[in-house]
């Protein structure tokens, strides 16, 4: 499909907003995440409707995730690219302490897209049920260039009265729950828990139910502390029991995603984009239900990371 007959495009449900808006003239990258999460099963699915709807190709890319994303965004190297909030945050500030200590980062913003859930797997037999049980153990906490990552440490950091302590392990989601499952045979080579930041539910970790079993840690003193310490990055929640066949809720920390794009990207990128997720969010379900959640009166929530123009030319003539 070229650029014209992508200009008289008629997407499906589209009843306000433009619809003659031009293909993009070249391809895209999209940056998304680990294997199995969220990122890397949303941001496949909505780059083949977008490639299937302008013509042009849209190529996922799985990487470590947040923090390799933002860094990619901002030399240029990706395109579109999900990051979680609180990694975004640090890159814009240039926050000390943090990866991106050398000076901020910038990038633009196409949507706030749906929360990630902080998860403290242990298997069903493990005598872990607190923060601090996990002392001294062997614990993955993501990739070393990961979001989850960066909520990992801290939390871990925040946890009882002078922070908690483990061998820490850098595994990419699929490697860590197999490592959870040959901790019960092997301490030594397994581990005893996992840290995982993703969407509801992440499938690698739901299947854990039908091996193994596996519970989630209430690490909720810990979430009080940082969400009090860091405004708009984190959030206090809780993951609802039937999302994993659990006995009961379990507290812990939300962290908002933002959809982010390159400075410089083409406007028609940007549109296309953002059109699709919404105007076809029934077929993104079908695809993972995480994008259930997104929602245009929460979407355009990403200060202080300011939305592509073609974003806000969205957003405004679809009245939000």
């Amino acid at each position: 499909m070229g650029a014209a007959s992508a200009a008289a495009l008629v997407v499906p449900g589209c009843s306000r907003g433009r619809s003659d808006e031009p293909a993009p003239a070249g391809p895209a990258k999209f940056v998304t995440g680990n294997a199995g999460g969220v990122y890397a099963v949303y941001g496949a699915g909505l780059s083949k409707l977008v490639s299937e709807v302008t013509g042009v190709p849209m190529t996922p890319v799985q990487t470590d995730g947040s923090v390799e994303n933002l860094k990619m965004l901002a030399a240029g190297t990706a395109d579109i690219g999900f990051s979680l909030s609180d990694s975004a945050l640090d890159a814009w500030d240039g926050a000390p302490g943090t990866a991106f200590a050398s000076g901020p980062l910038r990038y633009t913003a196409l949507a706030r897209t749906y929360d990630n859930y902080v998860h403290v797997v242990v298997p069903t037999a493990s005598d872990i049920t607190v923060v601090e049980h996990l002392e001294g153990k062997r614990v993955s906490i993501g990739p070393k260039n990961s979001g989850t990552r960066v909520v990992a440490e801290r939390i871990l950091s925040v946890a009882g009265k002078t922070g908690v302590k483990v061998s820490p392990l850098y595994y990419d989601l699929e490697t860590a729950v197999k490592a959870l499952k040959d901790g019960l045979k092997n301490p030594k080579t397994g581990i005893d828990a996992l840290i995982w930041s993703g969407g509801l539910p992440t499938k690698p970790i739901l299947d854990l139910q039908s091996t193994i079993g596996f519970k989630l840690v209430n690490i909720g003193n810990a979430a009080q502390k940082l969400a009090s310490k860091r405004f708009g990055g984190y959030v206090l929640s809780s993951i609802p029991p039937s999302i994993y066949q659990l006995a009961a809720s379990v507290p812990t920390l939300a962290v908002p995603n933002y959809l982010l794009a390159r400075r410089g990207l083409s406007d028609s990128w940007a549109w296309w984009t953002l059109n699709t997720m919404f105007r076809r969010q029934a077929d993104l379900m079908a695809i993972h239900p995480e994008a259930g959640s997104l929602d245009a009166r929460s979407a355009i929530a990403t200060m202080p990371i300011p939305l592509h123009p073609a974003a806000e030319r969205w957003y405004r003539n679809n009245h939000i």
